[in-house]
């Protein structure tokens, strides 16, 4: 019996405007001064609002009410949740009226939807809870299972987890670390004792979130009761198939006209065709199954690109120095009493800032360049210096 385990990640950044050498020492707003970037930020919120959370949010609303069983999950950046408030007030009641039902789980993160773990472990506990207290003043929720930005995961970050209370975590399946074994189990991270770990059914996700309005794909085009039939092929071999995926899947990345808002409202009858089937959340698979094995993971394993690595956050020089270089401030920014500049470094950290500056321009060169702002890595990371460059003013002028 497959459980079936919607996972979707909501996530907004503060996108930096193109700050130019000239600015330093003259403009200390780096996100929202009535700029053009200002604007962008608005607009895109309000676009994705209209094309992906509003549209998205009614339709399984509606598959809530019509199939009580239907579960679905959340987990939603800070940054993300902040610029509902201010911009599309309207998508934060959507989503209360989601988690009202009582079929809505909210996973915990980061709240600048950082790669702070990796830097600063005092930096990331700091941002969940910060995080925590965003969920529970917008939601009335206390989360109970734990998802790293881009789904980053190793063996160590499984036990500072697993130390913070969370009963759950959630990693990319990839094979090179299964070794052979599924990933419609749950399983038991490394040198843990009580934390469990759901893996992403990768091929099953992306079938959904990427191939889906591919012609040039074998599978073109893809229904509901096909889908459904590659779920049940699970029966017997598996206790659940975690279908995790960006939430801007629906209307923003696979647009209306490619029929995936039909697809969503017919699925879970399909779904449920077989009695085997029923839905779960995260925290219900946990509940439901025991540790299927132990799972090792040293490496550093996310759900980016081909590599499935940090690569696409730094693996180039500019990666790595404007990474060393914001992280390093870390305690006089900390000393500091103002708060405007404590929340504009915690917006510095957040990872799609050193996503725009990859140069890797092979299979996953399109997608780097699509997400961007920026015309070039290089204009990203111009843009990036520059205003760490202006910041560190500030910070000096604040002591």
């Amino acid at each position: 019996m497959p459980s079936i385990c919607f996972y979707f990640q909501v996530h907004q950044p503060y996108r930096i405007k193109k700050y130019s050498v000239f600015d330093i020492g003259r403009d200390h707003e780096y996100f929202e001064d009535g700029s053009f970037y200002e604007r962008n930020n608005a607009n895109i919120m309000r676009k994705v609002a209209e094309k992906c959370y509003l549209p998205t949010n009614r339709v399984l609303l509606d598959l809530i009410h019509k199939h009580p069983e239907f579960k679905i999950s959340y987990s939603f950046s800070g940054t993300a949740l902040e610029q509902m408030e201010k911009y599309t007030p309207k998508v934060i009641e959507s989503f209360q009226r989601l988690v009202a039902t009582g079929n809505v789980e909210i996973l915990d993160e980061t709240y600048y939807h950082s790669l702070s773990f990796f830097y600063s472990n005092d930096e990331f506990v700091e941002q969940i809870k910060m995080h925590r207290n965003k969920i529970k003043e917008l939601f009335g929720y206390e989360p109970e299972v734990f998802r790293n930005t881009e789904l980053a995961y190793n063996n160590e970050l499984a036990a500072l987890v697993e130390k913070l209370g969370y009963k759950g975590i959630v990693a990319e399946g990839w094979d090179y670390y299964l070794k052979g074994k599924s990933p419609n189990f749950v399983y038991q991270p490394y040198n843990t004792r009580k934390i469990k770990l759901l893996l992403k059914n990768y091929k099953l996700s992306d079938d959904i979130a990427f191939r889906f309005s591919n012609r040039g794909w074998t599978e073109y085009p893809l229904f509901a009761p096909k889908f459904s039939q590659w779920v049940n092929a699970v029966n017997g071999n598996g206790q659940t198939v975690n279908l995790f995926m960006d939430y801007e899947t629906f209307g923003e990345h696979q647009w209306e006209d490619t029929g995936i808002f039909n697809f969503l409202k017919s699925l879970p009858e399909e779904l449920l065709k077989n009695p085997d089937n029923n839905f779960k959340t995260p925290s219900e698979v946990i509940a439901s199954y025991g540790a299927a094995d132990e799972l090792d993971i040293h490496n550093i394993v996310t759900w980016a690109d081909t590599e499935r690595d940090l690569s696409a956050w730094t693996g180039n020089a500019m990666q790595k120095s404007a990474l060393k270089k914001i992280y390093e401030i870390e305690e006089d920014v900390l000393a500091s009493e103002n708060e405007d500049i404590k929340n504009n470094w915690r917006k510095l950290q957040t990872s799609d800032h050193f996503y725009y500056m990859c140069t890797k321009w092979f299979s996953d060169g399109d997608v780097h360049k699509y997400f961007s702002p920026y015309d070039s890595p290089y204009e990203a990371f111009i843009s990036y210096m520059n205003v760490l460059n202006d910041f560190k003013l500030s910070l000096r002028g604040s002591k």
